[in-house]
This record gives structure tokens, C-alpha cells and sequence, in this order.
């Protein structure tokens, strides 16, 4: 089973576009469940999902945080409660593309969900302010110079990895940007794969550039440490 983990903060209007989209792309193309977790909105968010999924959707399955304690736990709650060995983020705003799961899937397959992977998103053409693709590149520049995470574009929310090696990640916030690095450091293998970038339709981002910014550079740093401190053991015998 395939687990798609959404998390939301404040999204009422994307709400129910996203989830018909995603029934749409998956539907038989394998079994699969969606997981939203409300992180604490202050909207109608929470009584959406709940309508859709008592209504219209019984794929779909919702978790509430009482508040707001970010991305990165909502993520980590939708991927401690997912159903599926394997899991698929998606940004809860609209501009991830469900037509590109597949897309996903297709490079998951050789690889088996016991083993450690990520399949990372690639917004090559992305919808936003020239600005911001250059705040973009230039933190996507650094990034990968520091840690060698394989990928050029971390902060795509699309990216797809078993349950299993997720729940062995180091879990602090904002540890979501990281999660290619992160399976690195475990000796996993990243696989880049081209997506779709849409505008936003509804709502406005829950984040600026300074917030982005100084978090950043901290967590780099810490990830960083993370790397210089493993060691990885590659096991060839075990006596009985």
C-alpha cells in the first residue's frame, strides 16, 4: 500500500481539488490511502477533511494537532500513523502535481521497501517569483556543496521512501528539507525524478525568506555533524 502524507496548515480551499486529483492519478494504479494532518489550522481545514472523507472519500483518513508545531512533525506524525510500507509527501497547497506520482512509483520499483531509498522531486520549471527561484538556487547551490545529497532541489515537498527508513531518520524540525541528506547518511540511494511545479490557487505560504533562511543555515550545520559523526557497518557473516 502506498501512504500519501499531506501536511496543512490552513489550506481549506485546496482541500478537496487535491484530493480528487490524487484519487484520479491512483486509482488503478495501486492500493493507497490519504493521510492529512491538520497542523493546528485556524480555518476550516480540519471540517473539510472530515466532510470529505465521511462523504465522498473513504480513502481518506485525517489527523489533527491541537497547534501549529510545524512542517516537519506534521510530516512525522502522517508517516508514524501511515498504513502503507510505502510513503509519498506532497505539499497540502496544490502546487505538487498528483499526476506525477506515478511518475514516482515507476522509479521505486527497483528497489524493495526494506530497502533504504528515496525518490526526490525535481521542479526544473518552477511557478514562482524570479526572486524566489533565485533564493532557491542559491540555498539548492549550498546545500549541495555542504552535504552531497544527490539532489537539486530539496525543498520540493514531493518525494517518496519507505515508512521504514523514515522512522530511522533523526527526527528535529525542519528535518523534512534534509530528508535526502538524511538517507544518504544512512548509505540509501537518492533518485531524482522530473516533476511538475503549478501555481499556488488558493492561500497564501505559511513562510518568508528570513524564516527559511536562518533555519536553514542552522540545520545545515547540523545535518552536517550528523554526517562527520556516522559510521556505517556493512555485516558479512552472522554467527548462528
Amino acid at each position: 500500500m502506498l501512504s500519501v502524507v499531506i501536511p496543512a496548515k490552513n489550506e481549506q480551499d485546496n482541500i478537496a481539488p487535491l484530493v480528487k486529483e490524487i484519487v484520479t492519478a491512483l486509482r488503478g494504479v495501486c492500493s493507497f490511502e490519504i493521510l492529512y494532518v491538520d497542523d493546528g489550522s485556524t480555518d476550516n481545514t480540519y471540517h473539510v477533511l472530515r466532510q470529505l472523507s465521511l462523504s465522498h472519500y473513504p480513502q481518506l483518513r485525517v489527523i489533527r494537532h491541537v497547534f501549529s508545531v510545524g512542517q516537519s512533525t506534521a510530516v512525522h506524525t502522517g508517516v508514524y500513523h501511515a498504513r502503507g510500507e510505502l510513503v509519498i509527501t506532497l505539499d497540502a497547497d496544490g502546487q505538487n502535481d498528483p499526476a506525477d506520482i506515478p511518475a514516482l512509483l515507476s522509479a521505486a520499483r527497483a528497489y524493495s521497501p526494506a530497502q533504504c531509498f528515496c525518490v526526490a522531486g525535481y521542479r526544473k520549471s518552477r511557478k514562482d517569483t524570479a526572486w524566489k527561484r533565485f533564493q532557491s538556487r542559491v540555498a539548492n547551490g549550498v546545500r549541495s556543496r555542504f552535504l552531497h545529497d544527490d539532489t537539486p532541489d530539496t525543498g520540493c515537498g514531493m518525494k517518496l521512501f519507505p515508512r521504514e527508513t523514515f522512522l530511522r531518520l533523526p527526527y528535529f524540525d525542519h528535518m523534512h528539507r534534509f530528508i535526502p541528506a538524511l538517507i544518504k547518511r544512512l548509505g540509501g540511494d537518492v533518485i531524482v525524478v522530473q516533476v511538475n511545479h503549478r501555481d499556488r490557487q488558493h492561500g497564501t505560504s505559511n513562510y518568508t525568506m528570513m524564516s527559511r533562511l536562518w533555519v536553514g543555515i542552522i540545520d545545515m550545520i547540523g545535518v552536517l555533524w550528523l554526517q562527520k559523526r556516522t559510521k556505517i557497518a556493512h555485516v558479512v557473516c552472522e554467527d548462528e
